[in-house]
């Protein structure tokens, strides 16, 4: 796992003084609130409640004309097809709209393209099914702000569509009877931030002339999918979220009953992270493996024992994903630890023959997680690419792809998660591009926020309280994550049959116990008797029906230690690494001396195997992390020159040294000290 940067909230205690004294609330929940820019009691109050006023859905662009067309489509008896994504937030939106215009007596029905053989949205195959099953109108959720071509073939065959969508438009929008989307550049609509399944709550809303009723009916829907697309849990869709969890819990439909059964929630407080994590994957899986009907069907089902065993396949889908996810991920680690051109690159682009494009996103993400960087995970069948991105906080990998779209054949979504086409043989310009596009922007270092310093004595019950009022918790309303300064590691236990450990730590008199997940003891650098920092997560555990805090554990560094210099040693051995041009003075801070080489070659001897990273290398030798990059290049010269070598498990050992190394024979030192042209 990568360095990160440290940031602690800014925050005024004097301000959340006053906040806990006027809305009589806790101070630390007001230092919390104030933290996250909460600042007065109309603001504090709204949030705690989140019981916001839904903005009027007329606001929304087109409204009017959407509404019209399908109230007369109702009217009519015409036939309406519901047109969905595969992913949980189009899933959960056709299911919200079907059910709805099925409630109202339409002759609807629905339809979410295969992934693998139809590809996303609208496609002129689709439309023209649609038409020979007698459609008059199509409403798309979801998706469709793309679909120029498809809605112009839907015009000429005498079909009207209503376009619902939430992904950033093109300069072009479709020529539909209407195109609802916030992010349309003249719809005056001041929320923007709703999902695709949010948009749709909208349109129902506008159609029922009544949110509260749609809120009531669906909200558990709503939560879902919103949750899923990881969109902002801000204003309306924090409160949509925060009754729709109370739904799920207390008065769950039968598919969601079902995938509470199958995931072992059935007993345990839903909470977002609990719909986000577990719920969720499950509903995407269908549509990553499987067919996404399958959960749509599963969302549909009001019989509890046919929902069981529906919910029974989309868990099995959801195994099966995960498998072809860790092999993909394999593969896609080897291609870049084996290509200097793809490992140092600012953006990971990676490709393989057959890699289900289902799973690319989410190996996009743990490649994003394992490097600190934006990833692109491509699938090839033939000649023809189709790829997932995600990216870092303060990285648009959206605009990265808008400034390299002549390389691509198709691209869109958000600042954090993007798709892409791209012809097999333009992948290699696409990768220098993408690269040149994150120099010319720079590139931000992954960073963990936390929102305060924490004294370990203060995690109590009381604290558990205090973040209850905070959920639910999500993007740009993330869990709250303390620092823990100073701690003293005291015990390691491996637990979860060696792949987790349970750490013992100690600050003063108070000590804790806290967990720290997917990590084994082999992969932990850390040893008794070390001072730690820790970024941690405070979560509620019932055990035996009695609550306790649950520590857990997001970073860990060793305590005072220089990461800000470190990253940007990193990212000069990088550079280097990629070939870029070096001026003179980053050649001569990256060229390591023969007494340099020399304390790097005597540590290994000590330390030897020794299977951590750079960070952990400086730390125990006493090397300034700003130093980090020679390190690197030291450690290239001695396996170069045969004095050292990684074994099977990625460790570095020493080879017996039978006479005084020949540093001239180094082409790395060569290249280092050769003056440029």
């Amino acid at each position: 796992m990568p360095q990160k940067l440290w940031k602690i909230a800014e925050y005024n205690r004097d301000t959340a003084a006053t906040l806990s004294e006027n809305c009589e609330i806790d101070p630390f929940l007001a230092l919390l609130l104030t933290a996250r820019g909460i600042t007065d009691e109309l603001q504090a109050q709204e949030y705690l409640s989140a019981d916001f006023a839904f903005s009027d859905p007329f606001e929304l662009a087109d409204m009017e004309k959407a509404v019209e067309r399908i109230a007369d489509a109702l009217e009519n008896f015409e036939k309406i097809a519901v047109f969905g994504d595969y992913d949980a937030d189009g899933i959960t939106a056709t299911a919200l709209l079907y059910s709805y215009l099925e409630s109202q007596g339409g002759n609807v029905v629905c339809r979410i393209p295969d992934r693998q053989s139809e590809g996303y949205g609208l496609s002129a195959n689709a439309i023209r099914a649609l038409h020979e099953d007698g459609v008059k109108l199509i409403v798309t959720v979801d998706n469709g702000i793309a679909a120029v071509e498809e809605a112009a073939l839907g015009k000429a065959l005498g079909i009207d569509m209503v376009i619902t969508d939430h992904h950033t438009p093109g300069e072009i929008l479709p020529d539909a009877v209407a195109v609802i989307n916030p992010h349309r550049t003249d719809c005056p609509s001041e929320y923007k931030e709703s999902a695709g399944v949010g948009v749709a709550f909208k349109l129902i809303c506008a159609l029922e002339g009544d949110c509260e009723s749609v809120f009531e009916q669906y909200a558990d829907l709503v939560a879902v999918g919103t949750l899923a697309d990881v969109v902002p849990l801000t204003g309306e869709n924090r409160a949509l979220v925060k009754k729709g969890i109370r739904k799920i819990s207390t008065d769950a439909r039968a598919g969601l009953s079902a995938l509470k059964t199958v995931s072992g929630l059935s007993e345990r407080p839903m909470t977002a992270s609990s719909v986000a994590f577990t719920l969720a994957p499950r509903i995407n899986a269908a549509g990553r493996v499987g067919s996404a009907m399958t959960a749509l069907h599963l969302l549909l089902c009001d019989d509890a024992d046919t929902a069981l065993q529906i919910a029974g396949e989309t868990d099995a889908l959801n195994k099966q994903r995960q498998m072809i996810e860790a092999k993909i991920t394999a593969e896609a680690v080897a291609q870049i630890e084996g290509n200097p051109e793809i490992k140092y690159a600012q953006i990971l682009v990676v490709a393989g023959e057959g890699w289900h494009p289902g799973v690319n996103g989410i190996v996009a993400a743990r490649l994003v997680s394992r490097y600190g960087k934006p990833a692109v995970v491509i699938s090839l069948d033939g000649s023809e690419g189709t790829g997932s991105c995600r990216s870092l906080p303060g990285f648009s990998i959206y605009d990265a792809l808008c400034a390299v779209q002549k390389h691509l054949t198709y691209f869109g979504g958000h600042p954090g998660a993007a798709g892409l086409g791209v012809h097999e043989k333009n992948i290699p310009d696409l990768r220098r591009a993408l690269d040149a596009y994150a120099k010319s922007v720079n590139m931000p270092f992954p960073c963990v926020q936390l929102d305060c310093k924490l004294n370990p004595a203060y995690i109590d019950l009381n604290l558990l309280d205090v973040l209850s009022a905070i959920e639910p918790c999500g993007c740009e309303n993330p869990a709250p994550t303390f620092g823990l300064y100073g701690m003293c590691l005291c015990a390691v236990k491996p637990v979860g049959e060696g792949k987790h450990l349970r750490l013992t730590l100690q600050k003063g008199g108070a000590s804790l116990t806290a967990m720290l997940f997917s990590v084994p003891l082999a992969a932990f650098p850390y040893r008794i008797g070390d001072t730690v920092d820790l970024a941690v997560q405070v979560e509620k555990n019932t055990f035996r029906g009695e609550i306790q805090p649950s520590v857990r554990i997001r970073e860990m560094r060793f305590s005072g230690f220089d990461t800000e210099n470190y990253l940007k040693s990193l990212r000069l051995y990088e550079k280097y690494r990629f070939g870029d041009a070096l001026s003179e003075k980053e050649r001569t801070f990256l060229t390591p001396s023969r007494e340099f080489l020399l304390g790097v070659y005597q540590f290994l001897q000590v330390n030897q195997p020794f299977p951590y990273d750079t960070a952990v290398f400086c730390q125990r030798s006493g090397c300034p992390p700003a130093k980090a990059a020679t390190v690197c290049v030291a450690l290239d010269v001695l396996t170069e020159l045969e004095l050292s070598e990684k074994n099977a498990d990625g460790a570095y050992i020493c080879k017996k040294a039978e006479k005084k190394a020949d540093l001239t024979a180094s082409a790395v030192l060569q290249h280092l000290t050769e003056k440029e042209a």
